[in-house]
């Protein structure tokens, strides 16, 4: 075979100089294709071909794309890069058996996914099925990169990806054994996952087995993307029972544990994919038979907030049934949530999941160890911080309302009551934007009014105490009336609190709720009567 013309020559260097403007990176990715190029036996004379192995030849046509190929890179992409004539040279150059061609082919992709901002026409997809095929490392490496820029940048139709038939190639490059590739490969198959379809698709194309063994990498980076992936995947009901029959429950319970602080964000990830899966009670029965729980212990005090966050949300899950309540009330538990609750006061993601979970244990035969824990404390100090508009308030006013209902937390609460808890759960109560919470408050005062110390604290308050007593008596619901009339009458029992209900004529609106009541009962007794006859 010849040597390249003195054309062929000038273009590469031309070639050469304007990649040099991109960066070093591609430049040097450039270089090495070039080097591989000068390699090929087309460009060497013919010797022994006994001592030679076999190197793919530069076909002629191919070796004219080339040239063409090239004339298009110097014009600077003056014509469009999606065009027609880039699109015939790509498919032939990935194609090509030639590696060189193949880089070449997939450095020109990755440079459109690094700068292109308009959607990659369906037709472009093809040439990529021979790039992630291609035996060559780098044309793997560079393709299955380009891939996933289109892809996190929305460039690429998801569905369509799957269509052209790229899921199995990108399945295969996670057998890989190169970290990149299977970084990359993991990183495609989670981003494909986002839609129901292909979750079917992978889930079919076998697609669960791999992932979870590269969940166990020693690469941050492929156990990330790995994660990733099955996280997107959980979100199907029929993958969630693939995924449990492939073993996933011992390797995300695995994950908890990571003490490298780079992949605390894996810990994260692998406990909201247990918590997906744990909506079925079989599965639960399985993770707290794996000791899940002392693993979630130790992330309830992890410094990352996603990770406490993740923690908390699994345990609730956990605790709403029945059968995993035992095991689930033990001191290390209760001591972790009470001081999660104390140090994370205006967390409302953590506080709404905790107070669940204490109201979830409050088991007759639980509720001591609950009452003797940091938790009421840690309910309290929640309840100060959290903001009225925040859901998780609601939470925690109905797990210490039911708490209160015992005099051993009672007793508890009245041992952490002070002024600020006083005259916050005043305003709770007298609140109307949100009547449960308003109706749990008055709940939680009326339990502690017959202790001294309470008694003390809500005599500064008794202006607003008597204004939420009013509106509870002419409230439509029975049981805030109700409530309205007990604390009345436990509040009366005090000289000052009796001399300012008669001062605010109370006695006379509870004679008219008294004369309500009755005619209500007139009513009814002549309706069963009728109904009787």
């Amino acid at each position: 075979m010849g040597q390249l013309c003195g054309r062929c020559m000038q273009l590469l260097r031309d070639f050469v100089a304007l990649v040099q403007k991109m960066s070093s990176e591609l430049v040097h990715s450039i270089k090495e294709c070039l080097a591989l190029i000068s390699e090929c036996s087309c460009l060497k004379q013919n010797g022994s071909k006994t001592r030679q192995l076999y190197k793919p030849v530069l076909q002629p046509h191919e070796r004219v794309t080339a040239q063409e190929f090239l004339q298009q890179i110097e014009r600077g992409f003056e014509m469009s890069p999606l065009g027609k004539d880039p699109l015939e040279a790509l498919r032939i150059l990935a194609f090509s058996e030639n590696p060189g061609l193949q880089q070449s082919a997939a450095l020109y992709y990755l440079h459109m996914s690094q700068h292109m901002n308009v959607p990659l026409p369906a037709e472009h997809l093809e040439p990529f099925y021979a790039l992630l095929r291609s035996a060559d490392l780098e044309v793997q490496q560079v393709s299955s990169l380009s891939l996933v820029n289109f892809l996190l940048e929305g460039n690429i139709d998801k569905e369509m990806v799957v269509q052209m038939g790229l899921l199995e190639p990108i399945l295969d490059l996670l057998e890989s054994e190169d970290p990149t590739v299977q970084c990359n490969s993991c990183a495609c198959t989670m981003t494909l996952a986002v839609s129901e379809s292909n979750r079917e698709a992978i889930g079919a194309a076998r697609g669960v087995t791999p992932l979870l063994s590269l969940a166990n990498s020693y690469d941050p980076r492929v156990q990330q993307n790995a994660v990733g992936a099955i996280l997107n995947l959980t979100q199907s009901e029929r993958i969630q029972l693939v995924l449990c029959k492939e073993g996933a429950l011992p390797v995300l319970t695995l994950l908890l544990e990571s003490p490298d602080s780079e992949v605390q964000k894996v810990s994260s990830q692998a406990c909201v994919c247990l918590r997906n899966l744990a909506t079925r009670a079989d599965t639960q029965a399985k993770l707290v038979a794996k000791d899940v729980l002392p693993r979630l212990c130790s992330l309830l005090v992890s410094s990352s907030e996603d990770v406490r966050r993740a923690a908390v949300a699994l345990l609730w899950v956990l605790s709403q049934y029945p059968h995993n309540q035992d095991p689930l009330v033990c001191t290390e538990l209760l001591q972790s949530l009470g001081m999660l609750l104390s140090v994370h006061t205006t967390d409302h993601v953590i506080a709404g999941h905790a107070a669940c979970i204490i109201e979830n244990l409050n088991l007759s035969k639980n509720r001591q160890r609950i009452i003797e824990s940091p938790c009421v404390e840690g309910l309290l100090q929640t309840m100060l911080s959290i903001d009225i508009q925040e859901d998780s308030l609601h939470y925690v006013t109905s797990c210490l309302a039911e708490l209160a209902k015992q005099e051993g937390a009672t007793l508890r609460m009245v041992k952490w009551i002070d002024e600020p808890l006083t005259k916050r759960l005043v305003r709770l109560a007298g609140q109307r934007e949100h009547t449960e919470t308003s109706f749990r408050a008055a709940s939680i005062i009326q339990h502690m009014i017959d202790h001294e110390k309470m008694m003390l604290l809500l005599k500064c308050h008794i202006t607003e105490i008597q204004a939420y007593l009013r509106s509870f008596l002419t409230h439509q619901e029975v049981r805030f009336q109700q409530l309205a009339i007990s604390t009345f009458c436990r509040l009366q029992a005090d000289p000052e609190f009796s001399l300012a209900f008669r001062e605010s004529q109370m006695a006379k609106l509870l004679e008219q709720v008294r004369q309500q009541t009755e005619e209500t009962q007139e009513l009814l007794k002549a309706a069963i009567c009728h109904a009787d006859s």
